[in-house]
């Protein structure tokens, strides 16, 4: 069943008959139609990175009705708001991204990806859990919420890009340059990532490590495979600078904290042909480094490892990630307590705080000083066919942030 059925269905259904109506939902009920009518205009569109195909236009006329202030640019060809209401010197933002990341084989998935339809109890469509369905619980709680919100001491904000699944160079970091400019850096951010593992609330992102790629070209001699005296194996040498890579020591972090990792990624010599040694080979490899690095001490481990083994080897950095981490301040909000408080009111459980996955926007706002948590739907089917989340996951996700807000945004 598509949401769209659905909703028509609701409006014509008690919340009691609703509830049982879609999928033997319980929790289902009157104010989650909004939720199911954001997800449907939001996860319909088919905004692959770094399009965004309407999906900003949507939100702004939601939150314009709602009082707020819409800028929109576009750099690049990235589509950028920032959406804003209050006048306060307490600023406060929720960050999220429109674009997904393409679908695969269409064939494969169990309903059409940007048609968002019901199987069992789950929602499924490309982008409902990275990350649409968390803009559109953030949107609906605010709509429950802004009504309480003090706007004299607060000033809040939705910063949305289109390419946070690409190269990330013209989104987030491009929001983030607007608003050093016009001294509007917020002091508190929410980032609606997925980060939950088995149910929404259960883990929240209080940082992320950092990554960055090298390619390495290694320069050998190519021969007779038979005469290997006149020739030097470019495999060889690579084979041994990835051994050495691989054994490289790091810190081993923890269950919540992963450490820092380095993965080969690929050992390439082009064309195969057996009675050949390779004359030139190309390695890559990808470093995923927790807080206790940063990026120019990573590149020059590895820089002055690399001369002790080789003296003729070109490096290539690439795709850096700076590595965030919110710690609690010395005064004032503490916004990882409040997400705890918050995510306590609804599930009764207080959250596993993690730095774990991948790279986020996160990292863009961080780095101003900002605080920043990260609690979105469990994220174990995001880039997959089939991309889903359970109705209960997203409706409990408008309910923490309804909570959130409530208190944060207090009159």
């Amino acid at each position: 069943m598509t949401i769209s059925s659905t909703i028509k269905q609701a409006k014509k259904l008690s919340a009691m008959q609703l509830a049982q109506h879609v999928s033997n939902q319980k929790k289902t009920a009157s104010q989650y139609i909004n939720l199911l009518n954001h997800i449907e205009c939001l996860v319909s569109k088919a905004s692959i990175t770094p399009h965004d195909e309407g999906c900003q236009a949507y939100i702004t006329e939601q939150l314009q009705a709602l009082g707020f202030s819409v800028h929109q640019f576009n750099h690049y060809g990235v589509s950028n708001l920032i959406a804003t209401i209050g006048e306060g010197d307490t600023r406060i933002a929720f960050a999220g991204h429109t674009d997904v990341v393409p679908t695969g084989d269409i064939a494969l998935w169990k309903s059409h990806p940007f048609q968002p339809t019901f199987v069992d109890d789950e929602i499924v469509g490309r982008g409902i859990a990275d990350m649409k369905g968390g803009i559109a619980a953030m949107m609906a709680a605010i709509e429950k919420s802004v009504s309480s919100w003090d706007l004299n001491e607060y000033t809040f904000m939705l910063l949305i890009t289109s390419d946070e699944e690409g190269e990330a160079e013209f989104g987030t970091k491009s929001i983030v340059q607007y608003l050093r400019e016009h001294h509007l850096l917020p002091e508190l951010c929410i980032v609606g990532e997925p980060s939950a593992s088995k149910q929404t609330g259960d883990v929240i992102k209080i940082g992320r490590r950092g990554a960055i790629s090298g390619e390495l070209k290694i320069q050998g001699k190519q021969g007779h495979a038979a005469y290997p005296q006149y020739a030097n194996n470019a495999a060889h040498i690579a084979s041994d600078i990835a051994s050495w890579l691989n054994h490289l020591s790091w810190d081993s972090g923890s269950d919540d904290f992963p450490g820092t990792s380095l993965q080969i990624t690929s050992i390439d010599t082009g064309p195969w042909t057996d009675n050949i040694i390779p004359g030139d080979s190309t390695l890559c490899f990808n470093i995923r480094y927790s807080h206790v690095y940063n990026e120019l001490g990573i590149r020059q481990r590895i820089e002055d490892g690399l001369m002790q083994i080789q003296q003729d080897i070109a490096i290539d950095w690439q795709r850096p990630c700076i590595p965030y981490f919110t710690n609690a301040p010395e005064y004032g909000v503490n916004l990882v307590s409040e997400v705890e408080q918050a995510i306590y009111s609804v599930c009764k459980r207080f959250p596993r705080l993690s730095t774990s996955g991948g790279t986020s926007d996160g990292r863009f706002i961080a780095e101003t000083g900002c605080q920043v948590v990260e609690v979105g739907v469990p994220n174990n089917t995001i880039h997959q066919i089939n991309e889903r989340v359970k109705l209960t996951d997203l409706q409990t996700l408008q309910d923490i942030y309804q909570a959130l807000l409530t208190k944060l945004m207090a009159s």
